[in-house]
Protein backbone atom coordinates (compact mmCIF):
# COMPACT_ATOMS: atom_id res chain seq x y z
CA UNK A 1 0.00 0.00 0.00
CA UNK A 2 2.48 2.21 0.64
CA UNK A 3 2.02 4.05 3.76
CA UNK A 4 4.22 6.04 5.34
CA UNK A 5 4.69 8.56 8.05
CA UNK A 6 7.04 11.29 7.57
CA UNK A 7 8.09 12.92 11.22
CA UNK A 8 10.72 15.48 12.62
CA UNK A 9 10.51 17.52 9.27
CA UNK A 10 12.94 20.66 9.75
CA UNK A 11 11.63 22.12 6.57
CA UNK A 12 8.94 21.94 3.45
CA UNK A 13 10.16 23.31 0.72
CA UNK A 14 7.55 23.72 -1.91
CA UNK A 15 7.36 24.69 -5.19
CA UNK A 16 4.17 27.05 -6.23
CA UNK A 17 2.92 27.14 -9.66
CA UNK A 18 2.21 30.38 -10.51
CA UNK A 19 5.68 31.67 -10.99
CA UNK A 20 9.23 30.19 -11.83
CA UNK A 21 11.30 30.58 -8.28
CA UNK A 22 8.12 30.98 -6.09
CA UNK A 23 8.35 28.72 -3.13
CA UNK A 24 6.49 27.93 -0.15
CA UNK A 25 8.43 26.81 3.21
CA UNK A 26 6.76 25.01 6.23
CA UNK A 27 8.71 24.35 9.15
CA UNK A 28 8.74 21.32 12.20
CA UNK A 29 5.69 19.36 10.29
CA UNK A 30 4.77 16.46 8.98
CA UNK A 31 3.62 14.48 6.16
CA UNK A 32 1.23 11.31 6.14
CA UNK A 33 0.98 9.34 2.74
CA UNK A 34 -1.26 6.83 2.01
CA UNK A 35 -1.24 4.61 -1.23
CA UNK A 36 1.36 6.68 -2.56
CA UNK A 37 -0.01 9.67 -2.43
CA UNK A 38 -0.06 12.60 -0.22
CA UNK A 39 -2.33 12.75 2.57
CA UNK A 40 -2.20 15.41 4.94
CA UNK A 41 0.45 17.99 5.79
CA UNK A 42 0.31 18.80 9.38
CA UNK A 43 1.92 21.00 11.62
CA UNK A 44 4.32 20.10 14.46
CA UNK A 45 5.21 16.83 14.79
CA UNK A 46 2.31 13.78 14.71
CA UNK A 47 1.13 11.31 17.50
CA UNK A 48 2.12 8.10 16.46
CA UNK A 49 -0.60 5.90 18.24
CA UNK A 50 -0.63 1.75 17.87
CA UNK A 51 -3.30 1.79 14.33
CA UNK A 52 -0.81 4.19 12.66
CA UNK A 53 1.69 2.06 13.40
CA UNK A 54 0.16 -1.04 12.96
CA UNK A 55 -0.30 0.81 9.44
CA UNK A 56 2.08 3.22 8.21
CA UNK A 57 5.82 2.62 7.72
CA UNK A 58 7.43 5.99 10.22
CA UNK A 59 10.05 7.71 8.53
CA UNK A 60 12.07 9.99 11.02
CA UNK A 61 13.44 13.27 8.90
CA UNK A 62 15.40 14.46 11.71
CA UNK A 63 14.75 17.70 11.23
CA UNK A 64 16.19 17.72 7.99
CA UNK A 65 14.72 19.03 4.63
CA UNK A 66 11.75 17.49 2.25
CA UNK A 67 12.02 18.74 -1.02
CA UNK A 68 9.69 17.33 -4.01
CA UNK A 69 11.59 14.21 -5.86
CA UNK A 70 13.49 16.39 -8.91
CA UNK A 71 12.40 15.90 -12.49
CA UNK A 72 14.77 15.65 -15.56
CA UNK A 73 12.36 16.35 -18.56
CA UNK A 74 15.08 16.06 -20.85
CA UNK A 75 17.34 12.57 -20.87
CA UNK A 76 18.63 10.33 -23.66
CA UNK A 77 20.03 7.36 -21.40
CA UNK A 78 19.05 4.45 -23.72
CA UNK A 79 22.43 3.74 -25.69
CA UNK A 80 24.50 1.24 -26.78
CA UNK A 81 28.32 2.89 -25.19
CA UNK A 82 30.03 6.18 -23.89
CA UNK A 83 31.98 8.40 -26.24
CA UNK A 84 34.51 9.67 -24.42
CA UNK A 85 36.87 9.72 -27.21
CA UNK A 86 34.65 12.24 -28.71
CA UNK A 87 35.16 14.18 -25.36
CA UNK A 88 39.04 14.00 -25.72
CA UNK A 89 38.98 15.32 -29.07
CA UNK A 90 36.64 18.49 -28.19
CA UNK A 91 39.28 19.40 -25.42
CA UNK A 92 41.68 19.14 -28.09
CA UNK A 93 40.03 21.85 -29.91
CA UNK A 94 37.76 19.80 -32.68
CA UNK A 95 33.96 21.42 -32.43
CA UNK A 96 30.98 19.78 -31.99
CA UNK A 97 29.52 20.21 -35.40
CA UNK A 98 33.32 18.75 -36.86
CA UNK A 99 33.61 15.37 -34.97
CA UNK A 100 29.75 14.87 -36.26
CA UNK A 101 30.83 15.75 -39.83
CA UNK A 102 33.74 13.16 -39.23
CA UNK A 103 31.21 10.44 -38.22
CA UNK A 104 30.95 10.71 -34.54
CA UNK A 105 28.68 12.79 -32.67
CA UNK A 106 24.55 11.43 -32.97
CA UNK A 107 25.63 8.69 -35.98
CA UNK A 108 28.26 6.77 -33.90
CA UNK A 109 25.97 5.65 -31.26
CA UNK A 110 23.53 5.02 -33.41
CA UNK A 111 25.96 2.63 -35.19
CA UNK A 112 26.45 0.95 -32.24
CA UNK A 113 22.72 1.03 -30.59
CA UNK A 114 21.88 -0.70 -34.31
CA UNK A 115 24.36 -3.78 -33.04
CA UNK A 116 22.64 -4.74 -29.94
CA UNK A 117 19.23 -6.66 -29.49
CA UNK A 118 16.07 -5.73 -27.38
CA UNK A 119 17.14 -7.81 -24.81
CA UNK A 120 20.76 -6.01 -24.73
CA UNK A 121 19.80 -3.01 -25.04
CA UNK A 122 17.83 -3.38 -21.94
CA UNK A 123 20.13 -5.04 -19.16
CA UNK A 124 22.72 -2.34 -19.70
CA UNK A 125 19.97 0.38 -19.56
CA UNK A 126 18.00 -0.77 -16.78
CA UNK A 127 21.41 -0.49 -14.78
CA UNK A 128 22.08 3.18 -16.09
CA UNK A 129 18.43 4.36 -15.46
CA UNK A 130 18.60 3.22 -11.64
CA UNK A 131 21.87 5.14 -10.86
CA UNK A 132 19.25 8.47 -11.26
CA UNK A 133 18.03 8.28 -8.35
CA UNK A 134 21.10 8.07 -6.25
CA UNK A 135 20.69 12.05 -7.48
CA UNK A 136 17.11 12.58 -6.01
CA UNK A 137 15.78 11.90 -9.86
CA UNK A 138 12.11 10.23 -9.31
CA UNK A 139 10.81 11.23 -12.85
CA UNK A 140 13.30 10.69 -16.18
CA UNK A 141 12.53 11.73 -19.16
CA UNK A 142 13.67 8.99 -22.04
CA UNK A 143 14.13 9.79 -25.40
CA UNK A 144 14.83 7.17 -28.75
CA UNK A 145 16.66 8.62 -31.33
CA UNK A 146 19.60 6.52 -31.33
CA UNK A 147 18.17 4.14 -33.77
CA UNK A 148 17.01 6.09 -36.88
CA UNK A 149 15.23 2.72 -38.75
CA UNK A 150 11.71 2.18 -37.62
CA UNK A 151 12.45 -1.07 -36.00
CA UNK A 152 15.28 0.42 -34.18
CA UNK A 153 13.57 3.39 -32.69
CA UNK A 154 10.46 0.79 -31.66
CA UNK A 155 13.23 -1.24 -30.09
CA UNK A 156 14.33 1.79 -27.70
CA UNK A 157 11.02 2.34 -27.21
CA UNK A 158 10.22 -1.01 -26.30
CA UNK A 159 13.11 -1.06 -23.55
CA UNK A 160 12.15 2.54 -22.15
CA UNK A 161 8.51 0.80 -21.75
CA UNK A 162 10.09 -2.42 -20.42
CA UNK A 163 12.23 -0.30 -17.89
CA UNK A 164 9.30 1.42 -16.76
CA UNK A 165 7.46 -0.90 -15.51
CA UNK A 166 10.06 -2.85 -13.93
CA UNK A 167 11.84 -0.05 -12.42
CA UNK A 168 10.89 2.55 -9.33
CA UNK A 169 11.55 5.38 -11.34
CA UNK A 170 9.07 7.04 -13.77
CA UNK A 171 10.21 6.97 -17.47
CA UNK A 172 8.11 9.39 -19.31
CA UNK A 173 9.24 7.82 -23.06
CA UNK A 174 9.39 10.60 -25.80
CA UNK A 175 9.94 9.87 -30.14
CA UNK A 176 13.29 11.21 -31.44
CA UNK A 177 13.12 9.68 -34.58
CA UNK A 178 14.15 12.58 -36.39
CA UNK A 179 17.37 13.17 -34.29
CA UNK A 180 19.32 12.83 -37.31
CA UNK A 181 19.13 11.69 -41.14
CA UNK A 182 20.28 8.33 -41.28
CA UNK A 183 23.82 7.79 -43.32
CA UNK A 184 21.69 5.70 -45.31
CA UNK A 185 19.26 8.40 -46.41
CA UNK A 186 22.14 11.12 -46.63
CA UNK A 187 21.25 11.45 -50.24
CA UNK A 188 17.26 10.75 -50.15
CA UNK A 189 16.35 12.16 -46.69
CA UNK A 190 12.87 12.91 -48.02
CA UNK A 191 12.34 8.87 -48.11
CA UNK A 192 13.37 9.09 -44.16
CA UNK A 193 11.06 12.13 -43.29
CA UNK A 194 7.99 9.98 -45.08
CA UNK A 195 8.63 6.97 -43.05
CA UNK A 196 8.59 8.58 -40.11
CA UNK A 197 5.13 10.86 -41.39
CA UNK A 198 3.55 7.46 -42.80
CA UNK A 199 5.00 4.58 -40.68
CA UNK A 200 6.93 4.94 -37.38
CA UNK A 201 4.91 7.89 -36.00
CA UNK A 202 1.35 6.29 -36.42
CA UNK A 203 2.80 3.05 -34.87
CA UNK A 204 4.34 4.91 -32.02
CA UNK A 205 0.81 6.59 -31.36
CA UNK A 206 -1.06 3.46 -31.59
CA UNK A 207 0.84 0.74 -29.82
CA UNK A 208 1.38 3.81 -26.82
CA UNK A 209 5.15 3.77 -26.89
CA UNK A 210 5.65 7.62 -26.57
CA UNK A 211 3.85 10.43 -24.97
CA UNK A 212 5.31 12.99 -27.22
CA UNK A 213 7.49 13.77 -30.55
CA UNK A 214 10.66 15.57 -30.53
CA UNK A 215 13.42 16.95 -33.54
CA UNK A 216 16.48 18.16 -33.78
CA UNK A 217 16.09 21.37 -35.41
CA UNK A 218 19.76 22.51 -36.28
CA UNK A 219 22.40 23.49 -39.30
CA UNK A 220 23.42 19.90 -41.03
CA UNK A 221 20.30 18.60 -38.84
CA UNK A 222 16.59 19.12 -39.60
CA UNK A 223 15.48 22.04 -41.13
CA UNK A 224 11.73 24.28 -39.66
CA UNK A 225 9.84 22.90 -42.51
CA UNK A 226 10.77 19.75 -42.07
CA UNK A 227 10.01 20.49 -38.60
CA UNK A 228 6.59 21.35 -39.00
CA UNK A 229 5.64 18.55 -40.78
CA UNK A 230 7.13 15.78 -38.56
CA UNK A 231 5.31 17.25 -35.73
CA UNK A 232 2.32 18.13 -36.89
CA UNK A 233 1.83 14.55 -37.93
CA UNK A 234 2.63 13.78 -34.49
CA UNK A 235 -0.40 15.69 -33.60
CA UNK A 236 -2.21 14.25 -35.55
CA UNK A 237 -1.46 11.10 -34.40
CA UNK A 238 -2.10 12.51 -30.66
CA UNK A 239 1.24 13.18 -29.29
CA UNK A 240 2.44 16.15 -27.49
CA UNK A 241 5.38 17.98 -29.56
CA UNK A 242 8.83 19.01 -28.23
CA UNK A 243 11.44 20.87 -30.33
CA UNK A 244 15.74 20.70 -29.75
CA UNK A 245 15.58 24.24 -30.84
CA UNK A 246 18.59 27.15 -30.72
CA UNK A 247 21.23 25.31 -29.02
CA UNK A 248 24.23 26.05 -32.11
CA UNK A 249 22.35 28.54 -33.41
CA UNK A 250 19.72 30.74 -34.07
CA UNK A 251 17.77 28.87 -36.19
CA UNK A 252 13.38 29.50 -36.01
CA UNK A 253 13.07 26.29 -34.06
CA UNK A 254 11.49 27.65 -31.30
CA UNK A 255 9.27 30.41 -32.82
CA UNK A 256 8.19 26.72 -34.58
CA UNK A 257 7.58 25.49 -30.95
CA UNK A 258 5.66 28.42 -29.60
CA UNK A 259 3.40 27.95 -33.22
CA UNK A 260 2.56 24.35 -32.33
CA UNK A 261 1.98 24.67 -28.89
CA UNK A 262 4.67 22.72 -27.73
CA UNK A 263 5.76 21.33 -24.37
CA UNK A 264 8.77 22.64 -24.43
CA UNK A 265 11.75 24.16 -26.24
CA UNK A 266 14.68 22.76 -25.14
CA UNK A 267 18.49 24.25 -24.97
CA UNK A 268 18.20 27.86 -26.35
CA UNK A 269 21.86 29.00 -26.06
CA UNK A 270 21.09 31.26 -29.21
CA UNK A 271 17.17 32.16 -28.77
CA UNK A 272 15.82 35.36 -30.30
CA UNK A 273 14.07 37.86 -28.32
CA UNK A 274 11.02 37.42 -30.49
CA UNK A 275 10.88 33.49 -30.05
CA UNK A 276 10.97 33.95 -26.43
CA UNK A 277 7.77 36.31 -26.97
CA UNK A 278 6.30 33.95 -28.69
CA UNK A 279 6.90 31.09 -26.24
CA UNK A 280 5.73 33.36 -23.24
CA UNK A 281 2.21 34.28 -25.39
CA UNK A 282 1.83 30.05 -26.08
CA UNK A 283 2.98 28.56 -22.38
CA UNK A 284 5.23 26.65 -24.27
CA UNK A 285 7.97 26.01 -21.43
CA UNK A 286 12.18 27.00 -21.77
CA UNK A 287 13.54 23.58 -20.78
CA UNK A 288 17.59 24.65 -20.18
CA UNK A 289 20.20 22.15 -19.98
CA UNK A 290 23.50 24.54 -19.68
CA UNK A 291 25.01 21.36 -18.72
CA UNK A 292 25.54 20.32 -22.70
CA UNK A 293 26.83 24.04 -22.98
CA UNK A 294 29.58 23.56 -20.42
CA UNK A 295 30.42 19.92 -21.29
CA UNK A 296 31.26 20.47 -24.68
CA UNK A 297 32.73 23.99 -23.95
CA UNK A 298 30.90 26.47 -25.03
CA UNK A 299 30.97 30.36 -24.07
CA UNK A 300 27.40 30.88 -24.64
CA UNK A 301 24.73 29.84 -22.36
CA UNK A 302 21.00 30.08 -22.25
CA UNK A 303 19.13 33.50 -21.51
CA UNK A 304 17.44 32.71 -18.44
CA UNK A 305 17.33 35.90 -16.78
CA UNK A 306 15.88 37.58 -19.92
CA UNK A 307 13.54 34.05 -19.90
CA UNK A 308 12.46 34.74 -16.27
CA UNK A 309 12.36 38.21 -16.09
CA UNK A 310 9.80 38.34 -18.66
CA UNK A 311 7.74 35.76 -17.37
CA UNK A 312 8.88 32.48 -19.20
CA UNK A 313 8.36 28.82 -17.53
CA UNK A 314 11.92 27.41 -16.93
CA UNK A 315 12.63 23.90 -16.68
CA UNK A 316 16.35 22.61 -15.75
CA UNK A 317 17.58 19.04 -17.29
CA UNK A 318 20.41 17.43 -17.49
CA UNK A 319 20.46 16.62 -21.05
CA UNK A 320 21.98 12.78 -19.88
CA UNK A 321 23.48 11.45 -23.17
CA UNK A 322 26.75 9.74 -24.26
CA UNK A 323 28.24 12.47 -26.53
CA UNK A 324 27.31 16.05 -25.00
CA UNK A 325 26.49 15.82 -21.58
CA UNK A 326 27.75 12.22 -19.54
CA UNK A 327 25.64 13.98 -16.45
CA UNK A 328 23.17 12.13 -14.12
CA UNK A 329 22.81 15.18 -11.12
CA UNK A 330 20.23 17.63 -11.41
CA UNK A 331 22.48 19.51 -8.63
CA UNK A 332 25.10 19.87 -10.44
CA UNK A 333 22.99 20.92 -13.48
CA UNK A 334 21.87 23.74 -10.60
CA UNK A 335 25.40 24.93 -10.01
CA UNK A 336 26.21 25.30 -13.46
CA UNK A 337 23.09 27.20 -13.92
CA UNK A 338 23.39 29.04 -11.05
CA UNK A 339 27.45 30.35 -12.05
CA UNK A 340 26.34 31.00 -16.12
CA UNK A 341 22.84 31.11 -15.90
CA UNK A 342 22.30 33.53 -12.71
CA UNK A 343 19.86 31.53 -11.31
CA UNK A 344 18.91 31.65 -7.35
CA UNK A 345 18.52 28.79 -5.46
CA UNK A 346 14.87 29.49 -5.32
CA UNK A 347 14.30 29.56 -9.51
CA UNK A 348 16.65 26.57 -9.50
CA UNK A 349 14.54 24.26 -6.87
CA UNK A 350 11.71 25.90 -8.97
CA UNK A 351 12.84 24.80 -12.41
CA UNK A 352 14.56 21.01 -11.03
CA UNK A 353 10.37 20.04 -9.37
CA UNK A 354 7.23 21.97 -10.94
CA UNK A 355 8.86 23.43 -14.07
CA UNK A 356 10.17 19.88 -15.02
CA UNK A 357 6.89 18.53 -14.37
CA UNK A 358 5.17 21.30 -16.49
CA UNK A 359 7.40 20.53 -19.62
CA UNK A 360 6.27 16.58 -18.93
CA UNK A 361 2.74 17.59 -19.08
CA UNK A 362 2.63 16.41 -15.48
CA UNK A 363 2.57 19.36 -12.79
CA UNK A 364 -1.07 17.98 -11.81
CA UNK A 365 0.03 14.87 -10.23
CA UNK A 366 4.34 15.39 -9.56
CA UNK A 367 6.36 18.26 -9.06
CA UNK A 368 5.50 19.71 -5.85
CA UNK A 369 4.41 18.56 -2.37
CA UNK A 370 0.56 18.74 -1.71
CA UNK A 371 -2.52 16.54 -1.02
CA UNK A 372 -3.28 14.16 -3.74
CA UNK A 373 -0.27 14.18 -5.60
CA UNK A 374 2.35 11.74 -5.73
CA UNK A 375 4.94 11.31 -2.83
CA UNK A 376 7.62 11.18 -4.72
CA UNK A 377 9.93 13.55 -1.92
CA UNK A 378 13.50 13.60 -1.10
CA UNK A 379 14.81 14.24 2.43
CA UNK A 380 18.41 16.99 2.00
CA UNK A 381 20.67 16.94 4.91
CA UNK A 382 20.62 20.36 4.41
CA UNK A 383 19.30 23.57 6.38
CA UNK A 384 18.88 26.13 3.42
CA UNK A 385 18.01 25.11 -0.46
CA UNK A 386 21.18 27.36 -1.17
CA UNK A 387 23.36 24.80 -0.23
CA UNK A 388 22.85 22.63 -3.32
CA UNK A 389 24.10 24.59 -6.07
CA UNK A 390 26.83 25.68 -3.34
CA UNK A 391 28.14 22.48 -2.62
CA UNK A 392 29.06 21.62 -6.26
CA UNK A 393 29.30 17.77 -7.18
CA UNK A 394 28.70 16.32 -3.88
CA UNK A 395 25.11 14.47 -3.34
CA UNK A 396 23.36 16.29 -0.45
CA UNK A 397 19.82 13.36 -0.95
CA UNK A 398 19.86 11.38 2.51
CA UNK A 399 16.50 9.74 1.63
CA UNK A 400 14.78 9.20 -1.69
CA UNK A 401 10.95 8.39 -1.71
CA UNK A 402 9.07 7.28 -5.04
CA UNK A 403 5.38 6.89 -4.40
CA UNK A 404 5.75 6.91 -1.15
CA UNK A 405 8.18 4.03 -1.38
CA UNK A 406 11.47 4.65 0.64
CA UNK A 407 14.56 3.33 -2.24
Amino acid sequence: MNNLIIKNIGKIYNPLPDKVGNINILENCSIIITGGKIQEICAGDIEINAIRLEKYKILDAEGKVVLPGFIDSHAHPIFAELRDNEFEMRNAGRSYLEIAQAGGGIKNSVRKLRKLSEEQLYVISKERVNEFIKYGTTTLEAKSGYGLTHNDEIKMLKVIRRINEENDIDLIPTFLGAHDIPEEFKDNREEYINTLINKTIPEVAKEGLAEACDIFIEKNYYTVEEGRRILTAAKINGLEVKIHADQLTCNGGSELAAELGALSSDHLEYISDKAIDDMIKNDVVFNLMPGASFFIGMTDYPPARKIIDKGGIIALSTDFNPGTCYCMSLPLIMTISAVYLKMTAEELVWAATIGGAKALKKENSIGSIEVGKKADLLIMDIENISEIPYSMGMNLVSKVIKNGKIL
